[in-house]
């Protein structure tokens, strides 16, 4: 058994955001915002399950909730925008086994391998994501995607 540890270096200049991915707690704030914005006439690619939320779109049309991570790409993997991780992103995305048409999300302490979202989005697509856990926990959601 070989192991390989995961390490994280800061990184600047910063990636530009191109997804938000929200876990646990965050997810159902992630999902109002993104479902706002929707509404709004952006047009965002989203996937998710019961434990993540994963937005994809343009910097300015990202929407941001308390506990996600804004993701820019590197290496054919969505990494954190201020993170470089080590070994190279590339190795990883080999290393779980994505295909070529997946994509894959590595920050730290998880790593995702999906199919990507078909652009656009129907806003009620995100209501089983909504829940009631964003106001339970105080979790706040902000129109405002990342200062690029």
């Amino acid at each position: 058994m070989t192991r390989v540890p995961l390490r994280w270096e800061r990184r600047e200049p910063p990636l530009e955001a191109v997804a938000v991915l929200a876990l646990g707690p965050a997810v159902p704030v992630l999902a109002a915002a993104a479902r706002s914005r929707i509404q709004s006439g952006r047009r965002l690619a989203v996937a998710a399950d019961e434990g993540a939320l994963l937005v994809l779109g343009e910097v300015a049309d990202l929407p941001w909730a308390d506990g996600a991570r804004y993701l820019g790409s590197e290496g054919g993997v969505l990494v954190p925008t201020t993170a470089r991780p080590q070994p190279s992103a590339a190795l990883w995305r080999a290393a779980l086994g994505a295909t070529e048409e997946q994509l894959c999300v590595l920050v730290p302490g998880h790593a995702l391998v999906t199919d990507p979202p078909a652009p656009g989005c129907d806003p009620t697509g995100l209501d089983p994501y909504l829940g009631g856990a964003a106001q339970e926990n105080g979790i706040t959601a902000s129109e405002g995607g990342p200062s690029a």
